[in-house]
This record gives structure tokens, C-alpha cells and sequence, in this order.
């Protein structure tokens, strides 16, 4: 008996599964003749079977990937753990893949791809969780809250995802891997685990306000603004939302500006920055920067412009700056660059807010 595993949605429909959308691309049937998946003319029927066991395997390694994960627990003893073991070389075995066959991985873990499902095809509702799991579920999400104080993102990116496989339900676990994967640059990663929060809890201000963060990192401030606005609507009384609200109507203004330079940004907050200071000190040690810096005063004393005072009264230190940055940008975009990137992941009000 040939036994296989239908990708077809439970309800018939012909929308594609989560594995069918990163299955090769199949090409048009040629008169009388199957196609495979490599598109190269194949008798009837060939064609249909090798896209059927190319996406099979894509579900065999994710399981295989799931079990791997699952043999590195503390919470399986080592009689357990090495039936999984014994599992994973028998899924192997019979498929003949590998780990290592990197190019059959999926965009998503497998509890995402299961959890998406339910929720997005609307089957029966996940069953809750036992008592013991949620108890570790949240034990991990402190261990991830404590990652996070020591700036290990990484770290709490995993303790938050070991919390959710726990406990799927939970808008707080996804919420805060969101904040992690935006310390991680991650930011449409983090869009995604604040949508899902929203899914669990639509009143979650929280996970409005942390989406407003990561979309103003990726300099959609108009959608920032409507994440700030949506936050601010749930938890009026909100400082963290206010003063974020209009950091990005200011940067949305900014960008609009014929004559904006997107350099603005709050100079006492900047320069009382650790970070930034330390990124400074790190900057002025480039050549290159020591090179332009060089010539630029060169010019601002020398020049005939410089008058008499110098650099000494404030207007001409403002102008004096402005050059600075000019010549940077037109010279060495990427400086600019790290620099706006340094400062944005600092710049927020709610980079210092307490995960929940």
C-alpha cells in the first residue's frame, strides 16, 4: 500500500500548505507526458510523485530538526535521549537526508508551521497546555527577561521560543522574542511575533508599541505611527508611546523636508549616550575619519572665511559640524550609516522598558 502525506488544506481548497510554498516551482505538463520538479520531461505520473517526495522531505528534515532540538533538553532523561537519537537515524536512513542538507529547511519551526495552522485554517483549538509546562514556559521566559538585562539576545531568543513551544498561546512570549529579534536588527521578525501577540490579544498595547519600534528602525514611520496611535488608544496614560509617537512623526516630517538631511535627532540625548560615546571613540580611530577631520578644520581656520575668531563662537562650530557630516555622507555613506543604525537601536524610549 503507498502511503503519503497529502499537502492539501483540510478544507479543499487549492491555497498552497506551508511546505508547498517552498516546494520547487513545478513547470506546465507537456502534451501527453508528466513533468518532474527539475522541469525535465518525465512519463506520466513521474513528475507529480518527485514534487510529492521533494516536499516530503522537507517535512521529514523539519521533524528531524524537532527532534534534534528535543534531544538536547535537561527535561528527558538519557535512556530517552537516545531514543530520539535512535528516531532521528532512522528518519534519516529511510529518507536519506541529512541535517546537513541545509537547502530542505523551511522558513518556519515545525510548532510555528503546526500552531499557523490551526489558527489560520480555524481547525479544532489547540488544547491548553499541561500545568507542568506552563510552569517551565514561564520559568523560561524569566530566563530570557534575565538575557535580555544582560544584553545576551541571542540567549533570550531562544529561552522565549522554548517558552512558546511550551506554551503557544501566550501573547507575553511572543511579544518579548519580538524585542529581542529588534535587539538583533531582526525587525521583520520582530513584526511578525508582535502580529502574532496582536492575534492572541488585540488589546496588547505592548505589542503595538514594540511593532512601532521595529517599523521605525525599518524607516516605515507612517505605519510606525499607526502602531504608536493603536498602543497609545489601549494605554492612554502610556509616556513610552507618547514620546515614541513623535520621534517618528518627527522622523516622517524630516524625511518630507525638501531640504531634510535624516541626520536629525535629539543632541543631548545623543551625546549623554554610553553607547554612543564609546561608538564615537571607536569612529574617531578610523583613518578616515581622523583624514576628514584633518582637512575639514584645515579649511575652517585656514580659509579665508575663517575670519578671525576662528572656530571660537558658536555658529561657526554648528557649521563646522554640518561640514563634518556632509562630507561623510557624500564620501563614506556606510560611516553614516553605522552611525544612524548605532543610534537608533538606542534612541528609543522603550529600549530600556521592562519585559513583561
Amino acid at each position: 500500500m503507498e502511503v503519503w502525506i497529502s499537502l492539501d488544506n483540510v478544507n479543499g481548497s487549492a491555497e498552497p500548505s506551508e511546505f508547498d510554498k517552498f516546494a520547487p516551482e513545478r513547470a506546465p505538463p507537456s502534451p501527453g507526458a508528466g513533468t518532474s520538479c527539475c522541469r525535465r520531461p518525465a512519463p506520466p505520473g513521474e513528475g507529480s510523485k518527485a514534487c510529492k517526495m521533494s516536499s516530503v522531505k522537507r517535512l521529514v528534515y523539519a521533524v528531524i530538526h524537532f527532534l534534534r532540538e528535543q534531544s538536547q533538553l535537561d527535561t528527558f532523561t538519557s535512556d530517552e535521549q537516545e531514543s530520539l537519537e535512535v528516531a532521528i537515524q532512522c528518519l534519516e536512513t529511510v529518507f536519506k537526508i541529512s541535517l546537513e542538507d541545509t537547502h530542505l529547511a523551511a522558513p518556519q519551526h515545525l510548532i510555528e508551521m503546526f500552531t499557523n495552522s490551526f489558527h489560520k485554517n480555524d481547525l479544532l483549538p489547540l488544547s491548553d497546555p499541561l500545568p507542568e509546562d506552563v510552569e517551565k514556559a514561564d520559568q523560561l521566559k524569566d530566563e530570557g527577561n534575565n538575557h535580555m538585562k544582560e544584553e545576551n539576545y541571542g540567549a533570550a531568543v531562544d529561552c522565549y521560543t522554548r517558552a512558546i513551544e511550551l506554551d503557544p498561546n501566550n501573547a507575553v512570549y511572543y511579544c518579548n522574542r519580538a524585542a529581542a529579534q529588534s535587539k538583533l536588527s531582526k525587525y521583520n521578525e520582530a513584526i511578525k511575533d508582535c502580529k502574532r501577540a496582536i492575534a492572541i490579544d488585540p488589546k496588547y498595547s505592548k505589542a503595538y508599541g514594540r511593532m512601532g519600534l521595529a517599523l521605525t528602525s525599518m524607516n516605515k514611520y507612517e505605519e510606525a505611527i499607526t502602531s504608536y496611535q493603536k498602543a497609545l488608544d489601549l494605554d492612554p496614560a502610556n509616556d513610552s508611546y507618547k514620546s515614541n509617537l513623535k520621534i517618528a512623526e518627527q522622523k516622517l516630517r524630516d524625511m518630507s523636508s525638501p531640504t531634510g538631511t535624516g541626520l536629525s535627532f535629539d543632541m543631548a540625548s545623543l551625546i549623554n549616550n554610553p553607547a554612543f560615546i564609546s561608538m564615537a571613540a571607536s569612529l574617531m580611530q578610523n583613518p578616515q575619519v581622523q583624514q576628514l577631520m584633518s582637512g575639514m578644520m584645515s579649511n575652517a581656520i585656514g580659509g579665508p572665511a575663517a575670519g578671525v575668531g576662528g572656530l571660537t563662537d558658536l555658529s561657526s562650530l554648528i557649521h563646522a559640524g554640518q561640514q563634518f557630516a556632509q562630507q561623510i555622507q557624500q564620501q563614506n555613506p556606510e560611516l553614516i550609516e553605522q552611525l544612524r543604525n548605532h543610534v537608533r537601536s538606542r534612541s528609543f524610549s522603550g529600549s530600556t522598558e521592562e519585559h513583561s
